[in-house]
């Protein structure tokens, strides 16, 4: 490994670098790489099942919990535990994510001290398998309309948990098919006669032999297009009754007497709050598939570096394929785009981490950024996964075709992950309400009707909240020279001042349409509907913009000179890339003449000839252990 593979790889290792390296290192890597042969589903599922007692025993997931539950309270370092094993067995990632992130994840912040002695020890340790259970066959997104119900009966002190019609039924549960013992089950919680909206019960679902409980219905899913070794299944409950204690009431209890108590007064504000404290999951997704491309395009670029095909005709020696522009166009604008997701994803990581180890000294305000720019990195992040993991197949030719080589799996494993955790669309629509919705005044006012009112009011300029080197970018923001000046479009803070003004008309103008349900007589939801593609590209060019700021930041923080040449000159492609893909709306809003238009295509092209002696090295600084690559694509010709 080259000086300058070791100083990329430390920048991008981010402030958990010991983590990541602790991994690679494991003198036994083959016990989470991916299957060497075909498995049948239940080969494989029993394969994960194993996979993840064996991340039990190294007592990595301890880090995701707190220290008074039993944990280590290292958050941010238990997201890069398990964003690693996304360069491996994605099922493994999903299967471990499922237990310890979102069951275990539910107990430990939706749940109170009693909950977290009971439970969480045997969920660390992986003795009681648990799955998470909130999609339902009629509701996906829609998470307040759920169907299912747990009643309260004060004459046993119980709850019952019903599924009342066929579309309440709790649908792709991973965990569910064969391996949960007990499910985090969200429903809508109702104490005499009064419904207090959705909260999370804890429900018995098999018994230790593995039957299932009475009155619990358990489905398969059966084969799934991906993630083979993951048992999703279904539930459907007749009446379960359940101890009143086994509500997870951190933000809601019941006492004996079937009364109901929140912290929280406002219904709506409570939802998000108690779904706010689950976005570790949201950003595991982000972090599962920046590994899964970065696998791809290390595959893909091995390839193209060792593969020949064609050549002049004056010479008998056929042309390597990385060598041709077209190839170079496939490949390395998205390499770039990946080192600047990887980067983004480390400072959400860390801002996570800094925010759900605050305790109760949480700034409102940074818990609402939090989701906000989780939900946008997980919309961009497995977007990009599904279109480079795509091309880089494609680039491969047959042998990207092969199961041995790697790419269908990842392909196809990575395939859901745009819209679990959060549709992508629906995703991306949030993060634009969020940007214009003043949290202080309707802090929970995500609907329709609350979005169209703030946009009714007035709409004084727009002000971006920076979230790295926050100097550094204003500073060279104000340097950015004119559309027309000399200066070529590698200049920094040309590139920066751009992308904030795409960003910034997008949610002016954005807010102008809205204004017009402020009309006598208007249609609120039609108003919307007509701006929704509008939303998701405000919402777009907002993740723009903060991804390029991370990257800016991080190039600030090298202190390897060489090192800094290089993200430097990747930062250049994925910055100009951006602008390149969006070069209709800059041009027809007058942001870039034509002329500057044929400079940013111009120097995308030399940057991709300038990059292209040290792509290998570019893809061997993401650090991915050597046997979970070993492919006949890596191998040479």
């Amino acid at each position: 490994m080259t000086d300058l593979t070791t100083e990329l790889r430390r920048v991008l290792d981010g402030r958990w670098a010991a983590i990541k390296q602790e991994l690679r290192d494991d003198p036994d890597p083959e016990r989470f790489a991916p299957p060497r042969e075909e498995l049948t589903m239940d080969q494989y599922r029993a394969r994960v099942a194993g996979q993840v007692q064996h991340i039990a025993a190294t007592g990595h997931p301890a880090r995701g919990f707190p220290k008074e539950a039993g944990g280590n309270g290292d958050l941010g370092g238990s997201v890069t535990a398990f964003e690693m094993l996304g360069h491996a067995d994605l099922s493994t990632m999903v299967k471990a994510g499922v237990h310890w992130g979102l069951f275990g994840g539910a107990v430990a912040n939706l749940g109170t001290e009693r909950h977290h002695t009971a439970y969480l020890p045997s969920i660390i340790d992986g003795t009681l398998p648990g799955c998470f259970a909130m999609t339902e066959t009629g509701h996906g997104s829609d998470v307040q309309s759920l169907g299912t119900t747990a009643t309260y009966d004060p004459e046993t002190d119980e709850l019952v948990v019903h599924t009342p019609t066929p579309a309440a039924r709790k649908d792709y549960i991973g965990g569910a098919a064969r391996d949960g013992r007990m499910a985090a089950v969200f429903a809508q919680l109702v104490t005499g006669g009064e419904t207090h909206g959705v909260h999370c019960v804890l429900v018995p679902i098999r018994d230790e032999s593995g039957a299932p409980m009475p009155g619990v219905t358990i489905g398969d899913c059966g084969a799934k297009a991906g993630l083979a070794g993951v048992d999703n299944g279904r539930l459907t409950f007749d009446h379960v009754r359940v101890p009143r204690t086994n509500l997870l009431d951190r933000y809601g209890q019941v006492d004996e007497h079937g009364a109901y108590t929140s912290p929280i007064a406002n219904p709506t504000r409570r939802f998000f709050t108690m779904l706010g404290t689950l976005v570790r999951g949201r950003i595991s997704v982000a972090g599962a598939a920046g590994a899964a491309t970065r696998t791809a395009l290390a595959l893909a670029v091995a390839y193209a570096g060792q593969r020949r095909q064609f050549g002049p005709p004056q010479t008998a020696e056929e042309v390597l394929l990385l060598d041709y522009r077209t190839h170079q166009r496939k490949l390395l604008p998205a390499l770039a785009k990946s080192y600047a997701l990887q980067l983004a994803q480390n400072d959400l990581v860390s801002f996570m981490h800094d925010v759900q180890t605050a305790g109760d000294a949480v700034d409102e305000h940074d818990q609402r950024q939090l989701e906000a720019r989780a939900a946008g990195l997980k919309a961009v992040s497995t977007a990009h996964a599904t279109a480079t993991i795509q091309v880089c197949r494609e680039a491969c030719g047959g042998a990207g075709y092969l199961a041995v080589n790697r790419l269908p799996s990842l392909k196809a494993d990575t395939d859901v992950f745009t819209t679990f955790e959060g549709d992508n669309t629906v995703l991306l629509q949030l993060v634009a309400k969020g940007l214009l919705t003043d949290y202080r005044d309707a802090f929970g006012d995500l609907d329709t009707l609350g979005m169209v009112r703030f946009g009714a009011r007035q709409f004084a300029g727009v002000v971006l909240e920076r979230t790295a080197a926050r100097g550094l970018v204003q500073r060279l923001v104000a340097a950015a020279p004119g559309r027309d000046s000399e200066k070529g479009p590698t200049d920094r803070g040309w590139q920066l001042a751009l992308v904030e003004d795409r960003e910034r008309h997008l949610l002016e103008t954005l807010a102008l349409r809205l204004r017009k349900a402020s009309k006598p007589g208007a249609d609120l939801f039609a108003v919307f509907n007509d701006c929704q593609d509008h939303v998701v590209e405000a919402a777009r060019a907002h993740v723009d913009r903060l991804v390029l700021e991370s990257f800016v930041a991080a190039i600030d923080r090298c202190g390897d000179t060489a090192a800094a040449s290089m993200l430097g000159s990747v930062c250049d492609l994925y910055a100009l890339s951006t602008v390149e893909a969006d070069k209709g709306w800059y041009l027809e809003h007058g942001r870039i003449t034509p002329a500057r238009s044929k400079q940013v295509t111009a120097a995308v092209n030399d940057l991709c000839a300038q990059l292209r002696p040290h792509a290998q090295t570019l893809v061997d600084a993401f650090g991915i252990p050597p046997t979970w690559l070993a492919t006949e694509l890596t191998q040479p010709a």
